[in-house]
């Protein structure tokens, strides 16, 4: 196994996030704008990775990961959210608190502390935003989902997941009652706006159409 950085994990993570799990090319500018820094202090750090064999890295046109660099991605995004579950479920952070906290915890190197936090919490598939947890081997079970704002009126779903898991969207939603597993019944969308008026736990709401296009449903 190549030694990573912390740093250097970062930029992996990123380039697998924004190249559709790391099969597409990424420019620096897209990285340098992800991880808010120069386009110059981008350059050299795909240096340093393609010199680990961990990235492709072509000059004007971009990068990819690597079958390396992409394992090593896909163990921290697993790290990440195992530690999201182990914090909510089992230290009752709310699902707003825990981003920040597992940045951090998901640079552990030891291998034996995630097979047996994974053993903990029962071999959880996803985290406490709804994003699917890859298994030991790195690979992803994935759901059917759907836009909440792709549903019709007078139709029932369950929100499975949050496109935006800032700590202020989790929050809004905190607002609303919606949570993993809140059923969520359409009673109207506005054409003028696409807002849409739903019904959560008894009581209506109004929400916008960019709150809509961040929660993930599925029908009953």
């Amino acid at each position: 196994m190549i030694y990573t950085t912390l740093t250097e994990e970062n930029y992996l993570k990123a380039i697998y996030q924004l190249g559709k799990r790391g099969s597409t090319l990424v420019s620096t500018n897209a990285i340098a704008h992800k991880i808010n820094t120069k386009a110059s202090s981008v350059t050299d750090m795909l240096k340093k990775l393609a010199d680990k064999d961990l990235v492709n890295y072509e000059k004007y046109k971009g990068v990819f990961l690597t079958l390396e660099g992409k394992q090593t991605a896909i163990n921290i995004i697993r790290k990440h959210r195992l530690w999201e579950t182990f914090l909510v479920n089992k230290l009752n952070f709310s699902w707003d608190e825990v981003h920040d906290i597992a940045e951090e915890l998901e640079h552990i190197k030891s291998e034996k502390l995630i097979e047996k936090l994974d053993a903990f919490l029962g071999h959880p598939q996803h985290d406490p935003h709804g994003d699917p947890i890859p298994n030991k081997q790195g690979e992803v079970q994935r759901s059917q989902k759907i836009i909440l704002s792709q549903v019709n009126s007078d139709v029932t779903c369950r929100c499975i997941g949050v496109k935006d898991s800032s700590s202020e969207f989790l929050k809004y939603l905190d607002k609303h009652a919606i949570a993993l597993g809140t059923q969520i019944e359409i009673i109207s969308k506005e054409v003028f706006d696409g807002s849409m008026h739903i019904l959560v736990n008894k009581k209506q709401h109004v929400i916008s159409k960019e709150v809509a296009e961040n929660i993930y449903v599925k029908f009953n």
